[in-house]
């Protein structure tokens, strides 16, 4: 996967999808593509850079990866260019545990 910010101002984003001949005849690489478009569409509306394109480039397992591992791939890359982009990624951090709650101070009796 690629990514370049467009600095242009606009907060679209752009996806583009590629499979290269070495990926497999014409019924996998549109298979693969079929696949990391769904893979997109799933998640580039919570980790996505606005204002960024996007570039997913088909593999030789991506029509044979399971799906939840393929998911799981496109997540880690995703992540992955925003913080090579400077800014983390659109989902949220998780929010810092409180942590144990600190016993009540006791007195000696007087």
């Amino acid at each position: 996967m690629q990514a370049a910010d467009r600095r242009d101002g606009v907060a679209l984003i752009r996806v583009g999808f590629t499979a290269t001949r070495r990926v497999g005849g014409a019924v996998v690489r549109n298979r693969a593509k079929r696949r990391l478009r769904e893979a997109a569409r799933q998640l580039l509306p919570q980790l996505a850079r606005p204002g960024c394109d996007y570039v997913l480039i088909a593999r030789g397992g991506t029509v044979s990866r399971p799906w939840p591992r393929l998911l799981d791939d496109v997540k880690s890359a995703l992540i992955r260019l925003a913080a090579d982009l400077g800014a983390p990624a659109a989902a949220p951090p998780d929010p810092p545990s409180p942590g144990p709650t600190p016993a009540p101070e006791r007195r000696p009796p007087a």
